[in-house]
């Protein structure tokens, strides 16, 4: 089987970016990932890369098996796990086209399975910290070198989907302060930590929400998948800039989450 130390997974609109693949299907104790994973190598660094949807978009997010996923690429070696997504503003100054790598993250989702650890050992894993230090600082590092507009924080507020907010819901989000709406990050973020994995998030922001007076009609799953698709090189060249500044060895907490996390009695 391909191994892999660096990992992607593709968000709404961007199921491809690598040449010169080899696609691994992998079986997870948790059922099948979204699909084949795509491996394949970025300046010597070997790079596994799964689309959250699908290949063909045909999972929503409330449908997502992200344990597959996550434990998908953690069978191929995986350590570090970069996650782009199609997110949508709600800030007049965080603008459609524009990147934000998130430091953190609220959870509005419901009845999703979002952890490894069911029993009979009790796991509490440290999420105070969601993303990766490391990894965030290489991140904003590589936005620069390829001229990208890229906001150094935020917030990601995580709905349950399909369906998008409402006024009052968007208004209730941007009244707490809060730069980004999504519908995938929680539990995709969470189940890494829970393996030891590094995990940056990368928002491609794709629409203001709709709360935003004076900024936004209600957005179509067409616009935003538009907006995505039209700022998928720029994706691309963030990632091609991202992966080799990537050093083997990692100095994060990301690798002992689980140190002190167990009660065993």
């Amino acid at each position: 089987m391909a191994r892999a130390s660096i990992g992607v997974f593709g968000g709404s609109g961007f199921y491809s970016f690598l040449d010169d693949i080899e696609e691994v299907t992998v079986e997870t104790p948790y059922g099948a990932p979204s699909g084949p994973v795509a491996v394949g190598s970025i300046d010597g660094h070997e790079v596994a890369f799964l689309p959250r949807h699908g290949h063909r978009h045909q999972l929503p997010p409330h449908k997502i098996n992200f344990r597959a996923n996550v434990w998908a690429l953690k069978e191929l070696g995986v350590q570090r796990v970069i996650g782009p997504c199609a997110a949508g503003s709600l800030k007049p100054e965080v603008r459609p086209g524009d990147f934000v790598v998130c430091d953190q993250l609220v959870d509005r989702t419901s009845g999703r399975t979002d952890t490894f650890y069911d029993g009979p050992i009790t796991t509490h894993v440290s999420f105070a910290d969601p993303y990766c230090p490391e990894l965030r600082h290489l991140t904003l590092e590589a936005a620069q070198d390829v001229g990208i507009t890229c906001h150094d924080r935020g917030t990601v507020v995580t709905i349950q989907g399909p369906r998008f907010s409402t006024r009052a819901e968007s208004r209730w989000y941007q009244a707490a302060g809060w730069e980004v709406i999504n519908m995938t990050q929680y539990p995709e973020a969470y189940l890494a930590r829970e393996l030891e994995m590094c995990y940056v998030n990368i928002s491609l922001i794709t629409d203001y929400d709709v709360g935003l007076e004076g900024e936004a009609d209600p957005v179509s799953h067409a616009e935003v998948l538009e907006v995505f698709e039209a700022n998928n090189d720029r994706l691309r060249q963030l990632l091609f800039s991202l992966v080799p500044q990537i050093p083997k060895d990692r100095a994060c907490p990301c690798a002992t989450a689980l140190s002190g996390a167990r009660l065993e009695a």
